[in-house]
């Protein structure tokens, strides 16, 4: 049974409230009559209109990411994020429930961890269907929905308590439009040296020149940046471990799977590898959010 949405979703049509669909419990409904069902993994599509130009992950980069964080390699990451957006949570459950959107939800790991600490009230959006599916089976209290972050978010003004992006893109705007006065953009992107073992003989993409710089000045004129914590993990990575991280990230849209495998055939039965986050905290403008 798919969970009756307690956050206030929007049609991704017309942007009229969408409420369960009377006596069809897997179905979503707008007063205009656009209606969407549930795919039977327990998803929402809401791709509508001319599509989108961002490329949604594969279903083997979708599969080797959740083979790698099903492994517990990230699991620290997961609870740095968890106890970082925890005050915006915990203030949140004294008064009506808090609420969290996860922006390129992906697998769903991330969220899990979250929502066994805090069982709050969630949305997790990606563009990957394949993702999604994953996703849905994680975490069945959350609605699920297939949707592209540059377009217009399908969540009510001021509905949320804490957006996370995790290595995912960020949509502004919208994220400052959800939030509640009070709430917290949570992101987490790579430093410096992430995975510098294994990123170049895997094909992995570098990290971005004045990478922190871009992420502020993205997030300019509706977030100001309220605090932030770098996590260094040392990782011992089996030679499957290592493909996997190669293929779940952005790289594996162009990777050759052959030569992946090749290569990974190769590795010593144990490599070491630094992962090198940063995990920053911002909070909305008055005016963005007014």
């Amino acid at each position: 049974m798919l969970p009756v949405p307690t956050v206030p979703l929007l049609c991704p049509v017309c942007r009229s409230p969408l409420g369960a669909g009377g006596g069809r419990p897997r179905t979503l409904v707008c007063p205009a009559g656009h209606s969407f069902d549930a795919a039977r993994q327990g998803y929402f599509n809401f791709l509508v209109g001319k599509g989108t130009v961002f490329e949604a992950d594969a279903a083997d980069m979708v599969a080797a990411r959740f083979h790698f964080l099903s492994a517990g390699h990230y699991r620290p990451l997961a609870e740095a994020v968890t106890d970082i957006s925890a005050p915006a949570l915990a203030g949140a459950f004294t008064g009506s429930g808090a609420t969290v959107l996860d922006a390129g939800t992906g697998t769903g790991h991330y969220l899990r961890t979250l929502l066994d600490r805090f069982p709050a009230a969630a949305v997790g959006l990606d563009i990957s269907k394949f993702a999604l599916r994953r996703a849905a089976r994680m975490n069945p209290e959350a609605v699920n929905l297939v949707g592209d972050v540059w377009q217009p978010l399908p969540v009510a003004d001021g509905a949320v308590d804490v957006v996370t992006v995790v290595f995912a893109p960020r949509n502004a705007a919208e994220f400052a439009r959800v939030l509640r006065p009070g709430g917290r953009l949570v992101v987490v992107t790579p430093r410096p040296g992430h995975l510098a073992e294994v990123s170049g003989q895997t094909g992995m993409l570098g990290i971005e020149p004045a990478k922190e710089e871009r992420l502020a000045a993205s997030l300019e004129g509706h977030f100001s940046p309220l605090t932030a914590r770098d996590l260094d993990l040392d990782l011992s990575l089996g030679p499957a471990d290592v493909a996997n991280l190669a293929l779940m990230g952005p790289a594996g849209h162009h990777l050759d799977r052959a030569a992946l495998a090749s290569l990974a055939a190769g590795l010593p039965p144990l490599t070491a590898v630094s992962a090198r986050f940063r995990i920053s905290v911002f909070e909305p403008l008055r005016h963005a959010a007014a």
